[in-house]
């Protein structure tokens, strides 16, 4: 062998190694540059997911609540533990209604949750089995209604007391008998009336078409109790003024108070002699969207 062919041959054996090495370094830079990638990324991904998980879990409780919360503007954020509590006890229920009825008060059991009657000496004013007045309480600007369309001594506040007589006024007009036989009812006289039917038919019977001293309507001045003057009161369903009023109460600011199948929300069973004065504008409202006075309150009127 001579020296050029030996020459070449330790040369490209060197180029091999030479190769090799290349190879080798570059192998190692991908693989280390790729360790440490990971190594930045696995730390932050971590947190990432610690933190979803929290806002995730932290959440979770009132989704649907926050979801309704931009539907309706009655979503009271004060009530939000008991929103929740109340869907707890009721899953089937639709989430609007939970709102609704807790906004009624309807999650507390009657007279065990007390609230005082708020908008005094107003057609707003509300008064059940959770709102009460005070005992010394009497409505301002109190007045008789006219005899000719009332028993003796009726009194209602003066703006109730002028569109009940202007409604059986209107009635009287069609040869039909609207009369207001009892309206408004102190304190003590309610005392003394609801005493009487405990007694006579038990506290919890009572309780259904009988307000305690404090939570009768009738001692708003708003409230009045009807009949024709032939029929008794428990029957004025069957007449045609009862038939009248429903189709005209409203336009002089009443209502059924105690309608059909509103017993939940009001607390007492159907009553078709017991009417409220709660003006045009919220009669109207409540006779075109059928719901109770309670409902209103709760949604519209919205001072809880």
């Amino acid at each position: 062998m001579t020296k050029r062919k030996v020459k070449l041959k330790i040369k490209k054996k060197n180029f091999i190694i030479f190769l090799v090495i290349i190879f080798l370094l570059v192998f190692s830079l991908i693989k280390a540059t790729n360790l440490v990638v990971n190594a930045l990324k696995t730390p932050k991904k971590k947190k990432n997911n610690i933190e979803t998980k929290e806002k995730k879990k932290k959440e979770e409780p009132v989704t649907d609540l926050d979801k309704v919360k931009k539907q309706i503007d009655y979503f009271n954020n004060d009530y939000l533990e008991r929103y929740q509590k109340y869907k707890d006890n009721n899953p089937d229920m639709d989430i609007i209604q939970i709102i609704k009825n807790v906004n009624m008060q309807l999650d507390n059991p009657h007279y065990d949750y007390k609230i005082p009657a708020k908008n005094k000496n107003t057609n707003k004013i509300l008064v059940n089995k959770y709102y009460y007045l005070d005992e010394d309480y009497i409505p301002e600007n109190l007045e008789k209604i006219s005899t000719t369309y009332a028993l003796s001594d009726m009194r209602m506040v003066k703006e109730a007391k002028e569109a009940f007589e202007e409604m059986a006024k209107a009635a009287k007009k069609e040869k039909l008998s609207i009369i207001a036989m009892s309206t408004y009812r102190s304190y003590e006289y309610q005392v003394d009336l609801y005493n009487r039917y405990k007694k006579q038919d038990g506290e919890e019977k009572a309780d259904t078409y009988s307000g305690r001293p404090g939570h009768s309507e009738h001692q708003t001045g708003l409230a009045v109790d009807v009949y024709n003057g032939q029929t008794n009161y428990t029957s004025f369903e069957k007449t045609k003024e009862f038939t009248w009023m429903s189709n005209h109460a409203h336009e002089y600011g009443f209502i059924l108070r105690f309608p059909k199948d509103k017993e939940k929300e009001t607390g007492y069973e159907y009553e078709s002699w017991h009417y409220r004065y709660v003006g045009k504008e919220i009669a109207t409202y409540i006779k075109e969207n059928n719901i109770s006075f309670e409902e209103y309150y709760a949604t519209i009127i919205k001072d809880w």
